[in-house]
This record gives C-alpha cells, sequence and structure tokens, in this order.
C-alpha cells in the first residue's frame, strides 16, 4: 500500500483512479439487485431467500429502508437469487431498459455500467441503442467523454484510501439505487489527463486543450469493437450523424458558437476499425465530407492536437484516409471525361488527409528558426508589365508563389521539417496518381476556383513525377506567354521579333560567351530569362529541340565546376561541390550559376551537379545547421559529435578556442572567432554546445553568405513566379535538377519503341539490348549521354524515357546515330552482333557536337 503519491505521475494515477471507478461501478450493480430482490423478488413462488420479496416469509419493506437494507446486504456479501424464467424477460430486463433511455451522452464510467449489466444479462441491445442514440447525435457527441478536472493531491490521497475504508463508495451507491440511477455530469469521467498510449502526451496542449478525453474514448473503443453487434451500431450511427455535421458547419456556423464542437472529430476518429471495408462505401465518405468543411482555424487545431500523437496513431489516421482514397480510385473508372477531381469522396479524404500530413510534421523534428534573410533588392519586374496589363496579362503570382492557408495558419512550413514522425513517402497514393489527368489538373490549380479541386494544392499525396508534369505545363504556359507577349510588343511597338532566348555560343569559350549574354538579359530584361530557350552552336548545324540545349548545360556545368577555375571546392571524400568562401569570383559570377540552375529546372533539363542537400534546403529558404554537416562535411561532423558527447573535461583535454582555422585555395591558414576575442575564450563542458552550433553556422552559412546569396538571387530569377518551392520538398528538388542516378536500363528496354520496320521481336533489336546489358556501368552511362544528351535517368527513372529505336538502312559501315532532341536512336541492320558492338562502341566514345543528317 503507497503511503505517499507524487501527483505527477500521472500513469499510476489513472490506473489507480481506474480501478476505483470499475470498483465503485460494480459495487453500485450489486446493491442495486439487492435493491430489486428486497422491493420485487426474484419471481421464484419457491423462493426460501429470507431476503427476497419472492419468499414466503419476507415482510415487505418501503423503498428508503429497502435501500439501507441492500447496503447492509452487500456488506455481508449475502446470498443473491437468480431472476426465476418468468422474470427474465419482464421485471429484471424492464428494468435495465428504463434505466438507459434517458443516456443522451457518455462518460467512460456509464459505458462500462452498461456494458457490465448487458453482459450479466447477456443481451447488449441497451448498449447499442444507447450508442446508436449518442453518437448519431452531434450535440450528445459534443458533450460525451469530457475530460475531468485534475486532481488535488487530497483527492488523490482520497482516491487511495479507499482500499481501506469502503463505506463511501457503498453510500455512494446506495443513494444511487434509491434515486432510481441519476446520471452523471458531463464531466464525470474520473480519469487523469495525461495517461496517453502513445509515446506524446495528448493531455498537455496548451492554448489548444480540447475538452474530450481522449484516453477515455480510447480505452472505450477498446473494449467494444470487439463485439460485432456494438461496431454495427457505430457504423449505423456515422452514417446519420455525418449528413447533420455537415449541414451544420456548411450552413450554421456552428464551430464558432462552440469550440467544442470539435470533439465529435476527435471522438469518431479514434474508432480503429474506420478503415474498414464497411465504412468505405458510405460512412467513411460522409464523414470525410463533413470533416473537410470545418473552418480554417478548426483544422489548425486539430492538426495541432493530432501532432501529440505517436507515430503508431498517425499512421493509422493517415491510412484510413489513404484506404478510402485507394478504394474509390480503384472502384471507379476514371478518366479525361470522369475526373477523379469531381469525387467528392476523393476530394474531402484528401483534404481531411492535409490535416494529418502537417500534424505529421508538426509532431515530428522540426526547425522553424533557423531561415535564410529574403533578399534584400527585390528582383526587378519586366519592362513588359504595363503592357501586359493593357493586354489582360498580368501575372498571378507577382508577390511570389502560393502558400497553404493552412500552413500560414500553423505557422509551419514542410522544409521546416528535419524528420516527420511517419516518412513524407507513406502520403503519396500512387493509384490516385495514375488516374489523375495532370493537364486539367493543372488548369484547376491556376484557376482557383471553388468549383473544381485541384490535387496539386495537396502536393503530398503525389509522386514526383506527377508533380514534375505539373512545373511542366507551368514552365511551358509561362514560355507560351512571353512569346505572345513579344509578338504583341513587336506589333504595338515596331521592335524586332525575338520570342525565345536565344544564346549563340562558341564550344570552346562557352563559359565566356554564355555568362556574358546571361548577365545581359538578367540587367536589361528579367523577364527574358522565362522565355524558351533555344541554343546555337557557332560552325555546327544544329537545331534545337531540345537535344542542344542538353548538350550546352552539360558543358557549361563541367566548366563551372572545374575545380581549376575557383568557385567551387571539391571534396574527394563526399564526392561533392561546395560554395569557395575565398573565391576570386564575383558575386555577378555566382549569380549566373544560379541563373543556369533556375533555366535547367524551366527547360526540363537535368544537370550533372553535385551538391550537398544542404544547399537544396537553403534554396528552400532554410540555413545549414549542425546535422546538415553531416552529409556536406561527414569528418567535421564526427568531430563535433565526439565533442559533444565527450564525458571528461573539454577545456582541460582538447584545449581548443572559439577561434577556429580555415585554409584558402594556396593552402594559406585563415583564422576566424566564432565569438569577439575567441582565441581567449576556451570551450568548455558548460559552452560546447554554443561553440558547435557558431562552427556550423559559420561553415554553412557565414562563410559562404555572399556567394550563396548571389547564386539563390540567380535561381530565383527564373523560379520566383514558379510553383516549385510550394510542390517540392527540397530532397525532390535535388532530384528534378539532378535526375536519378538509379539506372534500370531492364526498364528502359520494357518501354522502349521502335520505328522504321524494327520491332520487339527484330534480330538485331534483341541482339542491341543483349549488348547494351553486358556494358559495363560507364558505358551504359554514355550510351545514354550519346542517345538522350544527359548521362542521367529523369524523375522516375529509365521507365519514364519515351526512347525510339529506328532502322537507319541496311548494314553498312556507317556508325550509329542519334537525335538527342527526340531520343531517338538510328541504327543500321548490322549483318552480326560483333559488328554491332564495334560500331555501337565508337559511336559513343567518340560522340561529340551536332551536325545535320
Amino acid at each position: 500500500m503507497f503511503t505517499t503519491l507524487d501527483v505527477d505521475k500521472t500513469d499510476f494515477s489513472a490506473v489507480l483512479i481506474e480501478t476505483c471507478s470499475q470498483k465503485r461501478a460494480a459495487a453500485k450493480h450489486l446493491i442495486e439487485r439487492y435493491y430489486h430482490q428486497l422491493t420485487e423478488g426474484c419471481g421464484n413462488d419457491s423462493c426460501s431467500n429470507a431476503w427476497c420479496s419472492s419468499s414466503r416469509g419476507s415482510h415487505r419493506l418501503d423503498n428508503n429502508a429497502a435501500a439501507v437494507k441492500a447496503l447492509e446486504l452487500y456488506k455481508n456479501n449475502a446470498k443473491l437469487c437468480d431472476p426465476h424464467p418468468s422474470k427474465k424477460g419482464t421485471t429484471m430486463n424492464h428494468c435495465v431498459r428504463d434505466d438507459f433511455k434517458d443516456v443522451n451522452y457518455l462518460t467512460e464510467d456509464k459505458v462500462y455500467e452498461i456494458l457490465h449489466i448487458c453482459g450479466e444479462k447477456e443481451d447488449y441491445s441497451p448498449l447499442i441503442r444507447v450508442i446508436g442514440r449518442v453518437f448519431s447525435s452531434a450535440e450528445g457527441l459534443v458533450q460525451s467523454f469530457r475530460r475531468s478536472k485534475p486532481p488535488t493531491k487530497e483527492e488523490l490521497k482520497s482516491l487511495q484510501s479507499k482500499d481501506e475504508d469502503k463505506d463511501e463508495d457503498e453510500e455512494e451507491a446506495a443513494a444511487c439505487s434509491a434515486a432510481a440511477m441519476e446520471e452523471d455530469s458531463p464531466g464525470s469521467s474520473s480519469r487523469l489527463d495525461g495517461a496517453a498510449s502513445g509515446d506524446n502526451d495528448v493531455g498537455k496542449l496548451g492554448p489548444d486543450e480540447v475538452s474530450v478525453d481522449i484516453d477515455a474514448v480510447r480505452r472505450v473503443y477498446q473494449r467494444l469493437l470487439s463485439n460485432g453487434n456494438i461496431e454495427t451500431a457505430f457504423l449505423n450511427a456515422l452514417v446519420y450523424l455525418s449528413p447533420n455535421v455537415e449541414c451544420d458547419l456548411t450552413y450554421h456556423n456552428v464551430y464558432s458558437r462552440d469550440p467544442n464542437y470539435l470533439n465529435l472529430f476527435v471522438v469518431v476518429m479514434e474508432n480503429s476499425n474506420l478503415h474498414s471495408p464497411d465504412y468505405l462505401e458510405i460512412a467513411l465518405p460522409q464523414f470525410c465530407r463533413a470533416m473537410s468543411k470545418l473552418p480554417l482555424p478548426a483544422l489548425a487545431k486539430l492538426a495541432r492536437l493530432w501532432s501529440h500523437y505517436s507515430a503508431e496513431q498517425i499512421h493509422r489516421i493517415m491510412e484510413t484516409f489513404q484506404q478510402l482514397i485507394t478504394y474509390k480510385v480503384v472502384s471507379n473508372e476514371f478518366n479525361s471525361r470522369n475526373l477523379v477531381n469531381d469525387d467528392d469522396a476523393v476530394v474531402a479524404a484528401t483534404k481531411c488527409l492535409k490535416i494529418v500530413y502537417y500534424a505529421n510534421v508538426m509532431g515530428g523534428e522540426v526547425d522553424t528558426e533557423h531561415n535564410e534573410e529574403e533578399d534584400e533588392e527585390p528582383i526587378p519586374e519586366s519592362s513588359e508589365l504595363t503592357l501586359q496589363e493593357l493586354l489582360g496579362e498580368e501575372r498571378r503570382n507577382k508577390k511570389g508563389p502560393r502558400v497553404d492557408p493552412l500552413e500560414t495558419e500553423l505557422t509551419i512550413r514542410t522544409s521546416d521539417s528535419r524528420r516527420p514522425l511517419i516518412p513524407f513517402e507513406e502520403f503519396v497514393n500512387e493509384p490516385l496518381n495514375e488516374v489523375l489527368e495532370m493537364d486539367k489538373d493543372y488548369t484547376f490549380f491556376k484557376v482557383e476556383t471553388e468549383n473544381k479541386f485541384s490535387f496539386m494544392t495537396c502536393p503530398f499525396i503525389l509522386n514526383a513525377v506527377t508533380k514534375n508534369l505539373g512545373l511542366y505545363y507551368d514552365n511551358r504556359i509561362r514560355m507560351y506567354s512571353e512569346r505572345r507577349i513579344t509578338v504583341l510588343y513587336s506589333l504595338v511597338q515596331g521592335q524586332q521579333l525575338n520570342p525565345y532566348l536565344r544564346l549563340k555560343v562558341r564550344r570552346d569559350h562557352i563559359i565566356d560567351d554564355a555568362l556574358v549574354r546571361l548577365e545581359m538579359i538578367a540587367m536589361e530584361n528579367p523577364a527574358d530569362l522565362k522565355k524558351q530557350l533555344y541554343v546555337e552552336f557557332e560552325g555546327e548545324q544544329g537545331v534545337d529541340e531540345g537535344g542542344v540545349s542538353k548538350e550546352f548545360f552539360q558543358l557549361v556545368v563541367e566548366e563551372i565546376f572545374n575545380p581549376d577555375i575557383g568557385m567551387f571546392a571539391y571534396d574527394e571524400r563526399t564526392k561533392m561541390f561546395w560554395f569557395n568562401p575565398s573565391s576570386f569570383e564575383n558575386e555577378g559570377q555566382f549569380t549566373l550559376i544560379g541563373i543556369v540552375l533556375g533555366l535547367a529546372i524551366y527547360n526540363n533539363c537535368i544537370l550533372d551537379v553535385h551538391f550537398p542537400m544542404v544547399v537544396y534546403r537553403k534554396l528552400m529558404g532554410k540555413k545549414g545547421t549542425f546535422r546538415d554537416l553531416a552529409d556536406s562535411n561527414p569528418v567535421l561532423y564526427q568531430s563535433l559529435k565526439e565533442l559533444s558527447e565527450y564525458e571528461g573535461s573539454v577545456e582541460e583535454d582538447m584545449m581548443i578556442t572559439f577561434q577556429i582555422s580555415q585554409t584558402d585555395l594556396f593552402g594559406n591558414p585563415l583564422m576566424y572567432d566564432l565569438r569577439e576575442n575567441g582565441d581567449q575564450i576556451p570551450v568548455t563542458n558548460e559552452n560546447r554546445k554554443e561553440f558547435v552550433a557558431q562552427y556550423a553556422e559559420y561553415m554553412l552559412n557565414k562563410s559562404v553568405e555572399k556567394q550563396f546569396k548571389a547564386f539563390r538571387r540567380g535561381f530565383h530569377m527564373v523560379t520566383n513566379e514558379s510553383p516549385l518551392k510550394y510542390l517540392f520538398r527540397p530532397e525532390e528538388i535535388e532530384l528534378l535538377i539532378c535526375g536519378s542516378r538509379n539506372l534500370d536500363f531492364q526498364a528502359l528496354e520494357e518501354t522502349t519503341e521502335y520505328d522504321g520496320g524494327y520491332s520487339r521481336d527484330s534480330r538485331i533489336i534483341k541482339e542491341f539490348w543483349e549488348t547494351l546489358h553486358s556494358f559495363a556501368e560507364e558505358q551504359k552511362r554514355l550510351f545514354l549521354q550519346f542517345t538522350t544528351g544527359t548521362d542521367r535517368a529523369p524523375v522516375g527513372g529509365l521507365g519514364k524515357l519515351k526512347m525510339i529505336i529506328a532502322k537507319n538502312g541496311p548494314d553498312t559501315d556507317r556508325l550509329p546515330t542519334s537525335h538527342t532532341c527526340f531520343n531517338v536512336l538510328l541504327l543500321p541492320e548490322y549483318d552480326t552482333k560483333e559488328k554491332l558492338r564495334e560500331r555501337l562502341l565508337k559511336a559513343i566514345l567518340y560522340a561529340k557536337g551536332f551536325g545535320m543528317l
């Protein structure tokens, strides 16, 4: 027996109160049985129990006397009669039914009480009726399972002493019996807050605390859902409840009048069987439609609440909505005429899934503090803006890309997430991506009408391939818009027609020619950067339908990232580049590098660049922190980690200060003070965390601040109006720019098409694939470079690459050729497999330059 109790030990307190509650309910029930036995009897005329009114020797008692006697019989554990068969279906059962007909809301104790009585009678119909009545009523559900105030120390001590003195329980039960089982108040659930079954404490939500006792709801569901008949009651009640709730939220603004209205959504979503097939047809779709009608503050409050749930609980809720989406997608035939965007259930479930998504972000590891400063100078507007306004072509997104309203309400961004509770990939629904008509969805995204829903407003549910297609549509439409404006401008002002961003470069001076031209455009009219890129190599006949641009970007990247130029430093251990803090190049050069990176995305070209992930996080507006050193500088990361975990005396054993040193390009040491007079400040066990944070801040942010700001500014010159930041996470931006490093040539073989007389069964085609699969990894990359203009796979892998192999005449000594613009390989029908291999290897090893065939 405990003599003292710590009020903060919520787990023990909850168990203690639950035990007391169950004892009280059992005592109350037994005393009621004694009471009914004294007043009504068991129904057996030959009963020999002296304390049963059916016995011949019994004395009739009034109600008060019977209540006192019932308490005495309970204390003495006196004999209880079994109801006579003639009474089982009448008096006693009638009593059970009458006792609960006025229960309009539930508490945990009330559920257990009814369950106990129904279990003894082996008749659960009273409980089923109560559940049907309460769970089909919004008002009843809102009032149910209310959280009680935390007990004081005195109350806890009183609860603890009840095993020694149970008179209080007995008297309370007798009083309840005499008063014909008066109902509990809405707040009578006597459970402690904070006894969450998950990893997080859902009882401590600060200003967003909900009044429902979530842990009590979970325990009740766990007890009841094992009974099939009772589960059916939940299902039927939800079908009846949802349309009324949807009406309340749509037309009566009920949440603003009573914020506790959110309780019913919390209670229903704790049902772990919501994703079962019985719910997917009618009940869950209707409930999702109702939930999607919640106002923005309510959605945010629900997200904050769920963010305190454990990963397992978040995964369960996420799966519930995903199951509904998948079920509706696979059970319907969606196409360009029957759009998935018009399915109310899929749309509503996706909107509900957004709440879970942001709860998943907030519940994980989040960094909302380390944000990059915005550019001091705004990106100059196009000189064509006035004309655009006159022509009705004013830009929709002059103030930058859109931001999700729920994201704004929660003051959180996806880029703030360092590690979510469950992986982001879990939120992608592949069946939905397969049936989504992206051209239509993008139109709805741009129009922003309330009548049409766009899944691009919920990018978490889309895979990288689908989002990349949406970005492609956005880029192309901007290109066509700029082309149209240019044509109109030429008609109005008589200027020379120039609908493309033309770059004419010399192969031997590609950096000088390209960067000088881009610098002029960026200064004179940045809007021209949004025109379609058209590259021409001086002295070559190639027409740029995409392939020439691919090689242009490849050559520019090779030159820019050449360590001899000194703009970027290469780390042999990580095989990655980083900004050179001691570069002699001016900021304008880094701005132009950013423009090139933006142009590659804008023109759907893959670049062979090797940046650590922190670069893409910084482009999305986040500063680098200590944990970003793990992939950008793993040796330094490990050293600082060991310093943070060192158990001895840091000051005496390591003798380091707040002054650090680096080496420049010429190997000269450069000293930097992390704090003023850093060489005089020793690193100790007390200040080592500050040292680690300052060291990472210097290496990833301060030392390259000028270079990166210029680089980011150039990138934003091209992408500032793009939905890039809205749609993609940093790791997806890397995939977008660099493509996939995984080359699956088996997938390429399965998707390749044939022309000019070739087919999949042609002899030379079979020999071609046997030869290609036998190549070494580097030779395969060279083939890909030769055929498509890049040695990387597009977003989604080589299976998404549309390659064509066309016949180019009979057997000959000529080499295979390619149209990189269209990913076409022109392959002569060589007589032997050996000749095919020899000719193909020579073609890919010595391919360079463009000509007209």
